[in-house]
């Protein structure tokens, strides 16, 4: 048998991020960060997903966890539309702007949600009627006047960014800032309960024995109750206020002025005047969110071998002895594909699946921002003699197959075997401890060319 050639991984010609690090823990090295955070994750629809923002970034951003429900890799979906982003590129207003036909659609979701619930079609009009409303901002974008009056409406040219109407600000006057909204009593129903209401109802309160048993100690292995530690005011409000108050989305929506009186004459400045439209600013009444969704393999490596992740089902936190179960009475495959997961990323790979190219796995160095995949992972299991039912039965036609379509990728194939001691049975598979007890053989599969030996064997 010939030594395997060693192929370097192919980097790819435009990497738009830098490389963070490979795991979401604190390592030896990194000196940004030193706690230890851990995240929060569910089963729902037997699929595991992350909401939390800040988690979903941590997870994808070091390590390369998951992907985003909506986008192709890393979540980043906008509901901003951008040919009209570039647009309307002028104007100083931070927020998505999207066309009044998409807007429609958002407004039929809505209705269809609150006939679900039973509720009439009178009462339904009047919620949307009230909700989406349009909303008066200031022409800067920048400052929401308490009572707002009815001509300093947002009507801006596309060409140039400005309002259509006279409004009483400054136009030499530029700003750069934000439109808020939110904390304002006419648009926001909750700013009534202010940050300062808040928290001065937390100091009050004495935290509740049930929520510290789901509260963690950042500096000991164990819950808060059971460890003794005292609980500080930041780790309640991030554990156990996770789920924050809903915040109202704004959008611009463009609506098209279809019925413009152009004139006898139909001068130039009037040309242009037909379908120019404006932006008005409304509630989004059908909000779409992205949760990060984390394969089973990821889930498990997160929880078993990093202890950065708690999966919950029904609310209700999983060990890691019953999340093995679930796991794989969902996928009778998954024990034997964590052991190559596991295999694969304490050696530094980052594993993807291989679905796309038929094989179980794919190996990335460093994440799939940077290199193109370099290997194509089949995962066997065999005994001490190299002995065992296939998991993926192949002939020489379909190995070969499957070699050419790995190497038009310019990737190679690779077996990975999974080796059981003696007398290991399958009822050793109901714990993750079996992990310990499994040895791996890699082996690389490359196609062997009649005249490319025969021209070795010349020049010897």
């Amino acid at each position: 048998m010939s030594k395997a050639t060693f192929h370097a991984p192919k980097r790819k010609r435009k990497v738009y991020e830098s490389y963070e690090s490979p795991f979401p823990i604190p390592l030896a090295h990194d000196h940004s960060s030193r706690d230890f955070h851990i995240c929060q994750a569910e089963i729902l629809n037997n699929h595991v997903i992350v909401r939390s923002t800040e988690d979903i970034e941590l997870l994808y951003g070091k390590g390369y966890f998951g992907k985003g429900i909506l986008s192709r890799s890393r979540p980043q979906h906008s509901i901003a539309e951008q040919q009209l982003q570039s647009k309307w590129k002028d104007i100083k207003v931070n927020l998505p702007i999207i066309s009044s036909r998409r807007y429609k659609l958002h407004l039929e979701w809505a209705k269809n949600l609150l006939e679900e619930q039973g509720l009439g079609t009178e009462s339904i009009n009047k919620i949307l009627a009230d909700y989406t409303r349009e909303v008066d901002i200031s022409a800067e974008g920048d400052v929401v006047e308490e009572n707002p009056p009815a001509e300093s409406r947002m009507d801006l040219d596309p060409e140039n960014g400005t309002k259509s109407q006279s409004s009483d600000s400054n136009p030499g006057k530029e700003s750069e800032g934000k439109v808020f909204l939110e904390g304002n009593p006419e648009y926001d129903p909750l700013a009534k309960y202010g940050p300062e209401v808040l928290q001065e109802e937390r100091a009050e309160e004495e935290p509740d024995r049930n929520k510290l048993e789901k509260v963690h100690c950042p500096k000991h292995d164990d819950f808060i109750l059971h460890c003794g530690c005292k609980p500080r005011r930041e780790t309640l409000q991030n554990e156990l206020d996770s789920p924050a108050r809903p915040h109202m989305e704004y959008l611009l929506v463009e609506e098209v002025q279809e019925n413009v009186d152009l004139g006898p004459e139909g001068t130039e400045e009037n040309k242009g005047a037909r379908g120019r439209g404006r932006l008005v600013c409304r509630r989004n009444p059908f909000r779409i969110f992205e949760y990060l969704q984390l394969s089973r393999e990821e889930a498990f490596f997160l929880v078993y071998a990093l202890g950065c992740l708690t999966i919950s089902y029904k609310k209700e936190p999983l060990t890691i002895q019953k999340l093995w179960e679930v796991f794989c009475a969902a996928q009778p495959s998954f024990s034997t594909k964590y052991l190559a997961y596991h295999h694969f990323r304490s050696k530094g790979w980052v594993p993807k699946v291989g679905l796309k190219y038929g094989t179980d796995l794919l190996l990335y160095r460093k994440g799939p921002p940077f290199y193109h995949a370099s290997y194509s992972v089949i995962v066997e299991l065999v005994n001490d003699k190299g002995e065992g039912t296939p998991l993926r039965p192949l002939s020489w036609r379909s190995l070969a197959g499957l070699h050419r379509t790995t190497a038009n990728v310019s990737k190679e194939l690779l077996f990975c075997y999974l080796i059981k001691p003696a007398g290991f049975t399958d009822s050793d598979f109901i714990s993750p401890a079996c992990i310990h007890r499994i040895k791996v053989q890699e082996l690389i599969v490359s196609r062997w060319v009649s005249s490319r030996e025969r021209m070795d064997h010349e020049e010897l």
